[in-house]
């Protein structure tokens, strides 16, 4: 979709220097029966120019190109109402140019909410204070949980306030959907828990993106297509827990480091399993931790998120395998989310972590 829209505005653009080349005697254009000024054919060479340059930020990915989309419909439009016997069938390419500009217009505003959230978030105070993680530090732990923060090489590095993480990955709504592919970034801080996840995916060819908001125990889940028609909308309690929930399972998958946090309490159950409650803001979640003999998470498991479809709480669980050296850190690389009905085990994401990030005092 990128790429044609990028072609429709070059080629767009490269017509509108036949109007140019016509002002200035450079190019007797068939095409255009009616006269055109030199002062119009400046404008036609403006137009060309702002398709150019909207083609340029969409190659290099720039959010926002929709700007010049839209200068570029708008003035092309008018030139095309002057001689529309000759350019009429240029309305077509500015009518995908347009709704394109609408959409691209749609995905910075949304997003921009998101980093709005974001910069005010980084202003939190550091829970932890500003020093190396310790063997001290992990002393309280059970042996399971030392020897994965051990393994991932936690120790000796600076303790974590706040992290940032980049996945790519699948996900449906059930066994009869299509997956869609998406991709996301997430910042979580731990002073007051906050994880913001910002998502885009492509359903039935079509973009939709997602925000996840969870700040100090409240939070909702937006899903909207073209970024700009909810789709899908949920907050209140089951989604304050549900979120609690995923925000422990993001200290624990994704920043080990946090996991000497006073807010939780540890139980072991055998060699290579813990039992683990996290409480803040009043609400309290339990899960367990599996670990394998090397000292990699292997799976988290918890019965206190809420499932919508099934209209109450099901065991929820997130596998996790490949672990590899991510910014000196060894972390798992692929994941799961797992909904486990009585009947059946219905997996709904696949996460691949492209990058982990830790202790940010600016957006990237």
């Amino acid at each position: 979709m990128r790429i044609t829209l990028l072609l429709v505005l070059l080629i767009h653009g490269l017509l509108h220097l036949i109007g140019f080349a016509k002002a200035v005697n450079l190019y007797h254009a068939r095409q255009f029966v009616q006269p055109i000024s030199k002062l119009s054919g400046m404008l036609w060479l403006l137009a060309f120019l702002f398709c150019l340059i909207a083609a340029l930020l969409i190659a290099f990915k720039n959010n926002y190109w929709w700007v010049l989309g839209f200068a570029a419909v708008v003035l092309s439009q008018i030139l095309i109402i002057y001689v529309w016997q000759d350019a009429k069938f240029g309305t077509l390419a500015n009518v995908v140019i347009l709704l394109a500009a609408v959409i691209g217009y749609g995905n910075w505003s949304y997003y921009k909410k998101y980093a709005t959230d974001v910069a005010n978030a980084l202003q939190q105070k550091s829970y932890f204070n500003n020093s190396m993680l310790t063997e001290t530090d992990i002393a309280h732990l059970p042996e399971p949980v030392k020897k994965y923060i051990r393994y991932t090489g936690c120790i000796g590095k600076p303790k974590v306030n706040n992290f940032r993480i980049q996945f790519q990955g699948k996900i449906r709504k059930d066994e009869q959907s299509e997956w869609m592919p998406f991709s996301s970034e997430q910042y979580n801080f731990m002073n007051a828990p906050t994880r913001l996840f910002f998502m885009n995916a492509v359903m039935k060819k079509m973009p939709v993106a997602g925000y996840h908001a969870f700040h100090n125990g409240n939070a909702f889940m937006d899903i909207r297509l073209l970024s700009l028609f909810k789709v899908q909308y949920e907050d209140g309690s089951n989604m304050n827990t549900a979120e609690t929930v995923t925000f422990f399972n993001d200290m624990c998958c994704m920043a080990p480091a946090t996991l000497i946090d006073k807010r939780i309490s540890w139980e072991l159950t055998d060699s290579n399993t813990v039992k683990a409650q996290f409480t803040s803001n009043g609400i309290t979640i339990a899960a367990h931790l599996f670990f394998n003999t090397a000292g990699e998470l292997v799976n988290f498991t918890s019965s206190d998120r809420y499932n919508t479809d099934a209209g109450k709480k099901l065991p929820w669980s997130t596998p996790l395998k490949n672990y590899r050296r991510i910014n000196g850190y060894k972390l798992a690389g692929y994941a799961e989310t797992i909904y486990t009905f009585p009947d059946k085990a219905f997996c709904y994401g696949v996460f691949e972590t492209q990058n982990v990030q830790y202790n940010y005092h600016k957006m990237q």
